[in-house]
């Protein structure tokens, strides 16, 4: 289980105070192709390895030493303003939505996700890939909060709820094909209702990618 019997697929630091689930993920990581140059029990540390490594990724909890705060999401907005190429994927133990949403202002190549999806193994390993891509990870459950928590002045109004569904689907990140398999539609027909999407947010013209970063911004903003 070595990352030199695969591809190199990126290098990952990982920071969590909790040993056993960092060693677990960078195993998981390592199984897969990933090559893990360093870990970190603390914020000092996890910065001190972005330094010297640079990494593809870095997986980070969002509360770590000393505070058990925020040391994890600081430490992240430093590493997206010093090393714009590392991606990031914060982990969280239960959904926290200003912290998030904070986050996800970032844009590329950044994500979110609950401790508890780590399980589902392939979804974690695909949502490093996404990561890596350059897209945009949200976990379903910061998705179900913020649709919960509708503000009246809410922007999508005007969406009908299959657009919605549509909507939250590309906030966790998925692409259109697979978008089509998780609703049972055609790609066509999600390019359809994603144009409408577009449309009616009157999001301003820029390369579909952009557009549908500003599309999801917008789905997270309005709660």
């Amino acid at each position: 289980m070595h990352a030199d019997q695969h591809p190199a697929l990126g290098r990952v630091v990982l920071a969590d105070d909790d040993v056993l689930l960092r060693e677990g993920v960078a195993s998981l990581c390592e199984r897969v192709g990933y090559e893990v140059v360093g870990q970190a029990g603390d914020g000092n540390g996890l910065m001190d390895l972005v330094e010297s490594q640079v990494p593809d990724i870095a997986i980070i909890d969002i509360r770590m030493p000393p505070t058990q705060s925020t040391e994890g999401l600081k430490a992240a907005r430093v590493i997206r303003e010093r090393y714009p190429s590392v991606g990031i994927l914060v982990l969280s133990a239960f959904v926290e939505v200003e912290d998030a949403l904070e986050l996800l202002a970032g844009g590329r190549s950044i994500g979110y996700l609950l401790k508890s999806r780590i399980t589902a193994v392939d979804e974690f390993l695909e949502t490093l890939d996404r990561i890596r891509r350059g897209g945009c990870v949200v976990d379903p459950s910061l998705v179900q909060e913020l649709v919960a928590a509708q503000r009246r002045d809410d922007p999508l109004a005007m969406l009908s709820n299959r657009e919605r569904e549509v909507l939250g689907l590309m906030a966790e990140g998925r692409s259109n094909a697979g978008i089509g398999k998780r609703l049972w539609v055609t790609e066509g027909t999600v390019e359809k209702h994603v144009r409408s999407i577009l449309g009616k947010l009157r999001l301003p013209e820029e390369p579909d990618d952009h557009r549908r970063v500003l599309a999801v911004l917008t789905f997270l903003e309005t709660r």
